[in-house]
């Protein structure tokens, strides 16, 4: 078993009185992939370097399987560690970096080669054993690193930006084996990223942070269903999350105003009464909205498409609305559907696609 319990931790460096991680409490449960997401100069990696004793904790407290492990070394908690920077033995080869951290515990001969060359295996590092690092490419030197950070069993693997220097075909591939190995191997994975295609793709479950504070922690579906706040809306999602200025016109519709009045909007679920009103910030996802050439009575606004962004299987339309204010949004539509700069739409926005924030907090 292998749980780690993070509880009121703050990390706040004397220098400058910088507050990088402020009262932090998650859990991260065994045999759990758990992403840490966020913009640089978030509190990620703080994060990480607290897990893994290589920052002293400000307050708070860090527990592994229910012990308390703040006054413990990197090499009592038994952890594995890969960080951005490879910090591999120069001397050594390729192979011997790997069983660097098997021969540091007393593992010793046949034992040795077989872990080595089966993780070895599985990150394509087979034809590079007898090689030195410094003759190799960064995203290779990064590859090592992972392997000697997985070659054993640890209670927890800590893994901060492995796949930066990997060019984009690579970081496919090898992702998809890390979450393999973390499957295979039972382990409890902490994964820091900025990368979230990274993070979606590999996590159980995301914590999203941002200027040292924890926004959000939940699985892909919940952040994406039900974002705790704004910065989480718009962080996840690629185009990110729309918002449109609107104001409530009942418990179950909202309304957007332009010069030609309101343009109403129906809502799954029931607002609280307070509300009515008030002015808030419709949230759609640009993959939710619905576009039309003909006009829609219901749940719908015009609009005029700006900007044509062709990509692939889709294309991103950039829609100025007709609304008091000229917001501009964005919209996913097929690939096949042909626009023009200029052409007059309409938008539609299911009930249950609108997200509703007072502020900065979501209320529906």
């Amino acid at each position: 078993m292998s749980r780690i319990d993070v509880r009121g931790v703050w990390k706040i460096y004397p220098r400058g009185n910088v507050v990088a991680v402020q009262d932090f409490t998650f859990t991260c449960n065994d045999r759990e992939f758990l992403a840490i997401l966020g913009p640089s100069g978030g509190g990620k990696s703080s994060t990480l370097r607290m897990l893994a004793g290589l920052e002293e904790i400000s307050k708070g407290e860090i527990l592994f399987d229910g012990k308390v492990v703040n006054h413990l070394g990197p090499a009592e908690r038994n952890i594995a560690l890969a960080f951005e920077s490879y910090a591999l033995y120069y001397r050594l080869n390729v192979y011997e970096n790997i069983a660097f951290p098997l021969r540091a515990r007393g593992m010793k001969g046949s034992e040795v080669d077989g872990k080595v060359k089966s993780i070895a295996e599985l990150l394509e590092l087979t034809s590079y054993l007898k090689k030195y690092p410094g003759s190799l490419a960064g995203g290779v030197q990064q590859r090592i690193s992972l392997a000697r950070a997985l070659v054993r069993r640890p209670n927890v693997t800590l893994l901060d930006e492995p796949l930066s220097h990997m060019d984009q075909r690579v970081r496919h591939e090898i992702r998809a084996r890390i979450r393999h190995l973390h499957d295979e191997l039972g382990l409890t994975t902490v994964y820091v990223t900025h990368d979230q295609a990274e993070a979606i793709s590999l996590c159980d479950r995301l914590l999203i942070i941002n200027e040292g504070k924890l926004q959000q922690i939940g699985t892909v579906e919940e952040v994406w269903n039900r974002p705790a706040n704004k910065f989480v809306a718009y962080f996840i999602g690629e185009p990110t999350m729309n918002f449109i200025p609107g104001f409530v016109e009942h418990e179950r519709s909202i309304f957007i105003a332009t010069p030609e009045g309101k343009r109403v909007f129906h809502v799954e679920g029931k607002l609280d009464a307070q509300y009515i009103g008030v002015e808030i910030t419709i949230g759609v996802r640009p993959q939710h909205i619905e576009v039309f050439r003909e006009k829609k009575e219901h749940n719908a606004i015009a609009g005029v498409v700006r900007v044509i962004e062709f990509q692939g299987d889709k294309t991103v339309l950039t829609i100025k609305l007709e609304d008091e204010v000229g917001t501009e949004v964005k919209a996913v539509v097929p690939a096949q559907e042909s626009y023009r700069e200029g052409d007059r739409v309409w938008l539609y926005f299911a009930p249950s696609s609108i997200r509703i924030f007072a502020g900065d907090v979501l209320i529906l």
